[in-house]
């Protein structure tokens, strides 16, 4: 993404306060998230990302409920498990009337319940007397909306501004409106249920009698209004009840995990639900969007690989990203947006900057490793689903893209993917790891761009292997050929050019001048996913990603410490990834290191005990302290996708589960358990016309596969 650690570039996040003194609730439904504090407030201080936001506008942003003229007691606040309500508990603190109290502290519990729905946030507060007398109530809920763009809430500032048309507040409504410079009107619509007592634009004022043990509750809603959308017509019954049929929906075609250990269970649970916020309904099916609060929006580098590390346990999300991608890839050469025909998106944003021009995101292909991954998305779900007519219908974008590779990834001819960008507001570095210091030298000094990133070329290696397999399943016997001989070459030549010896692993790059960059980083762990290296180069990477320089307890760094540009409190140069750590768990695996895989997963699993088993899009790579958590990186996502999605790969990876739909067969390739597994469960799993459920167990040096129910012709084969 394009998010980096430095204020040399346009698009850095200003972090204004640290984000270990920020507790947030986050919800999110579609376009459209919240980011609440603890309490159910907006307020849009400290990290200023607090605020209600539909297709990167910020809606509201100020919101503050008091008792009287003060802030009400919290008692606790959570997002239910099914993401679907942000709920809080208060009470209200000693009432005092000429000097004495009148109502205790605790008489009165107080719930504030918020949904979202069709860009509306919905909340309700109950209130409900404990008390044996009555007592009069007075609260109130104070507004404000400021109409930002997501870039200006992120610390961009702009020259100019739209204007305000509020609109004058009826007896139970009142609009705030903005008309942006794109000629769009924006408004924020709030509504009551009943009628407030006092209703102006700085906010809502209730009186209410409340007898002993009453209850009455009191519903407001917050409506995202963009252009001639007409108001919302949704009750909060409504919402919710679709909201719940939707999410059930989706549930249904995918297979469950369980294992012995509870605590691994609330990872695997709170993972796959947070998966389930983040995919957000296409014309093509669900596409996961990559992260809030910054990353609301599609990205085609994260959705990818977010479908690729839960392809074995719903391919569904596979195919809507391999449709919306392939419906957004360039046909032409546009160098403001770093386009050329056949390249697949890198982010498309919505929002006055965007539709103005003011960023380059509106549609902006930026990223040099999408390509050759939505190639080999689209050969692997092939593999899972053996879904041949799909990929007929998208195998002439899979075909542009094989031919970019070649035709426009290759700058100049010496069989390696490069990149540079052409647009001068466009992202310095195009690969996963695109902040404006990511890739360097040995001495620390900056590669110069074109940029040849080791990854990549492993990418592009798979992606022709991918290709091949792709065509000949659709008939094409002499592409099939034709990639399959470009693909070992490849390979050879990468080896050459990329093997540094002394490091003991492959060069991070290979600049513009085609000088190696000698420094271990985590990219060759992609390598060995994807599959490029050969037996005695895996061994040599393996045990440099796992030695102290590189794998702090936690996970592997994204640079190891030995290298010039180490900094744990960098974005890219030192901090751990959780997806960043699956990928290279997975290609450990893949060369037979299960152990080393098996630790990664055990670094991550107690990682996610200290952030209530939601992994960050990243957190700081300090070395692991006993007794202390992983350290915070300040203006991380969370939830963030790929990093949701990397225990469902992680699993895979210990399992070796692989997948083979034209055959109907399910292998386990040298299946094992770290220690904190006895045993694990997937039922309905998914497997050609059939589905099984299996439960392994773990022994001292591998794991027993059981098969307990069988639907269908499911051949299931363990291979030690």
């Amino acid at each position: 993404m394009e998010v980096t650690a430095s204020n040399e570039d346009t698009f850095y996040i200003l972090a204004t306060d640290s984000a270990a003194d920020e507790v947030t609730r986050v919800l999110k439904d579609g376009e459209t998230f919240a980011v609440f504090n603890r309490h159910g407030d907006i307020e849009s201080a400290s990290l200023g990302q607090g605020g209600l936001y539909c297709e990167g506008t910020r809606f509201l942003s100020h919101l503050l409920f008091k008792f009287g003229n003060a802030r009400p007691f919290l008692l606790d606040s959570k997002i239910k498990e099914d993401n679907l309500l942000f709920v809080v508990n208060l009470t209200n603190p000693d009432v005092y009337q000429a000097g004495k109290i009148v109502v205790p502290r605790g008489t009165l519990h107080i719930t504030r319940t918020k949904l979202l729905r069709q860009s509306t946030c919905f909340e309700t507060v109950t209130f409900r007397n404990y008390g044996l007398s009555p007592v009069n109530v007075q609260f109130s809920l104070e507004f404000g909306a400021d109409f930002l763009d997501i870039f200006e809430v992120r610390g961009m500032t702009r020259q100019h501004r739209g204007v305000r048309r509020d609109e004058a507040p009826k007896a139970d409504e009142l609009c705030f409106g903005y008309h942006g410079l794109d000629g769009v009107a924006r408004r924020t619509r709030v509504r009551s249920g009943s009628v407030p007592d006092s209703l102006t634009m700085m906010g809502a004022f209730f009186s209410h009698n409340f007898q002993p043990r009453e209850e009455k509750e009191f519903l407001l809603s917050y409506s995202c209004e963009i252009g001639e959308a007409p108001p919302v017509a949704l009750s909060y019954s409504r919402a919710h009840g679709e909201a719940e049929a939707s999410l059930k929906s989706l549930q249904s075609g995918e297979c469950h995990i369980s294992t012995s250990n509870e605590r691994f269970n609330e990872w695997v649970n709170r993972s796959t639900l947070d998966l389930h916020m983040m995919f957000t309904a296409t014309p093509f099916g669900f596409y996961p969007y990559a992260g809030v609060p910054w990353f609301n929006t599609a990205f085609g580098r994260d959705g990818i690989i977010t479908a690729l590390e839960y392809l074995w346990v719903n391919p569904d999300i596979a195919r809507g990203v391999l449709g919306y991608l392939a419906s957004l890839q360039a046909t032409e050469i546009d160098q403001e947006r770093d386009a050329e025909p056949g390249k697949i998106l890198h982010e498309t944003r919505k929002g006055e900057m965007a539709a103005l021009r003011e960023i380059p995101f509106d549609r902006y292909y930026g990223s040099i490793d999408g390509t050759p991954l939505f190639i080999m998305l689209a050969g692997a779900y092939l593999e899972r689903t053996h879904d041949v007519e799909f990929i007929r219908s998208v195998w002439p974008q899979i075909n542009l893209a094989i031919r970019w590779l070649d035709e426009y990834g290759d700058r100049d001819g010496d069989g390696f993917i490069e990149y540079a960008r052409y647009s001068p507001n466009g992202l310095v570095h195009q690969g996963w790891k695109d902040s404006w210091d990511a890739v360097s030298h040995d001495d620390g000094s900056l590669a110069q761009a074109p940029i040849a990133l080791c990854e990549v070329q492993a990418y592009a290696y798979a992606a022709k292997l991918a290709g091949a397999n792709m065509a000949s399943a659709l008939g094409d016997g002499d592409t099939s050929a034709a990639l399959l001989n470009q693909a070992a070459q490849l390979r050879e030549n990468f080896h050459q050019s990329f093997w540094c010896e002394e490091i003991s692993t492959f060069a991070l790059a290979l600049d513009g001048e085609k000088r190696k960059c000698r420094v271990r980083a985590s990219n060759p762990g992609h390598c060995l996913y994807a599959g490029i290296a050969n037996v005695q180069q895996a061994r040599s990477i393996a045990n440099s990603l796992m030695d102290q320089q590189s794998f702090t307890g936690w996970g592997v760094r994204t640079l190891d410490a030995s290298a010039a540009r180490f900094n744990p409190m960098s974005y890219h140069n030192g901090s751990v990834w959780p997806h960043d750590n699956a990928l290279v768990a997975a290609g450990l695996a893949r060369y037979g290191y299960k152990d080393c895989a098996g630790k990664i997963l055990g670094g991550l699993f107690e990682a996610s005990l200290f952030v209530e088993y939601r992994l960050p899009e990243l957190f700081c790579g300090f070395a692991r302290v006993d007794g202390a958590g992983p350290v915070a990186y300040p203006v991380a996502c969370s939830p963030q996708s790929w990093s949701a999605a990397a225990v469902f790969l992680l699993v895979q990876a210990i399992l070796g589960i692989k997948i083979e739909a034209v055959a109907s067969r399910l292998s386990f390739i040298r299946p094992m358990l770290p220690e904190f597994l006895d045993r694990l469960e997937v039922k309905n799993l998914k497997v050609g016309e059939g589905a099984v459920d299996v439960m392994v167990h773990r022994r001292t040096r591998h794991a027993v596969v059981e098969v307990e129910q069988r639907h269908g012709a499911v051949e299931v084969l363990t291979e030690s």
